[in-house]
């Protein structure tokens, strides 16, 4: 939990990043018991073949080969985190010969009580041949597949934080050009508050650097809002009020870095600096069912067009961006209008990050 919070990456343990799925779980087990009743067509129909079908062999052989892969995947999985500390390939080749173990197994206890019908003894040793060849070159290809797979998984999670990192370096110097106009309309007026401005945003700043992760907590996240809103405040002045409705919110819910002070910024732009008299910016954020939402609305006057603001528009496509990026396509950015107000909305599902500390 201190290292989620200290934005320091959490320690992941070998298997996390082992090759070997979790061959215990359901989908893991359904997906081979159907690859071995595949493997046991293709043994029967490449028999010779006969007058009529042979369903005894069928039930027979798929009995054998079933019993093989259940045996096989209830090893693999309770000795998948003993094998994870080892090379791939070495736990790999250790993997194919405990497969060509339990089949050679299952194939001694198969002719001890004849499962199979009486076996000559001159083929005995062709059919354990056989039957080991068949197992190893099975579990290599299966394996191969496994570490293929989980290389591509690699890359995409690679691909995925560079895009993150990169859409997070945009919106700092926006973010920082914005604050920097504020403090200069402050200079002429008031020099000692602008100074005080220049102090804000250093103390911003430092809070924002020193956090390098993706996530940070709702609480860091609306502190460092409301040092932004402190600088805006001083230019502001009393045109611009604040309405905090965020208290049913844990203070410990991810949330993406810089999101909720771009949609202020926005706010403040379109609702609040073109009009003489000011408004109300309100917030209003809630957690339900595992899943967050977001709202920032600002007043809109639909006759008066504020100028556009393109770093604006790009700093919310940003957020949009690293929305689906972090927490998948459930989750999305909507802007809509009514009721004379512009209304900024996000929702995304997740999990406080003490419950993700307590399933690690």
């Amino acid at each position: 939990m201190k290292a989620l919070q200290n934005g320091a990456k959490p320690v992941t343990p070998p298997e996390a990043e082992f090759f070997l799925p979790e061959l215990c779980a359901a989908e893991a087990l359904l997906v081979l018991v159907l690859l071995a009743e595949l493997l046991v067509m293709v043994l029967v129909l490449s028999e010779p073949m006969q007058p009529s079908f042979n369903w005894v062999r069928l039930a027979l052989t798929s009995l054998f080969v079933q019993w093989i892969v259940l045996l096989s995947a209830g090893l693999l999985c309770s000795l998948r985190p003993l094998l994870a500390r080892l090379r791939a390939g070495l736990a790999g080749g250790l993997c194919c010969l405990l497969v060509v173990a339990l089949t050679l197994a299952c194939t001694a206890v198969a002719d001890y009580y004849e499962l199979g019908g009486p076996q000559l003894p001159s083929g005995e040793v062709n059919r354990y041949l056989r039957h080991a060849l068949i197992s190893l070159i099975m579990s290599g290809l299966l394996l191969r597949y496994f570490y293929l797979q989980s290389q591509w998984r690699k890359q995409q999670q690679a691909e995925l934080r560079a895009r993150i990192e990169s859409l997070q370096a945009r919106i700092r110097p926006h973010f920082l050009f914005n604050s920097l106009n504020s403090i200069a309309s402050l200079v002429q007026i008031d020099p000692d508050k602008a100074e005080q401005a220049v102090l804000d945003l250093s103390d911003l700043f430092r809070a924002s650097l020193a956090k390098p992760g993706h996530l940070v907590t709702w609480g860091d996240e609306m502190e460092l809002a409301k040092r932004y809103l402190s600088i805006e405040q001083y230019r502001l002045g009393e045109r611009l009020q604040l309405d905090w409705q965020v208290s049913s919110v844990p203070g410990d819910l991810p949330i993406p870095q810089l999101t909720l002070q771009p949609l202020l910024e926005n706010a403040l732009i379109y609702g609040i600096a073109p009009r003489i008299e000011g408004g109300l910016v309100r917030v209003e954020a809630e957690y339900e069912n595992g899943v967050f939402m977001l709202r920032v609305s600002n007043p809109y006057d639909e006759p008066a067009q504020p100028r556009v603001s393109t770093g604006t528009h790009q700093a919310l496509v940003n957020i949009g961006d690293r929305l689906s990026a972090l927490f998948g396509p459930r989750a999305s950015l909507s802007v809509e209008r009514r009721d004379g107000r512009h209304f900024t909305c996000l929702r995304y599902p997740c999990v406080r990050l003490t419950q993700e500390a307590s399933t690690i």
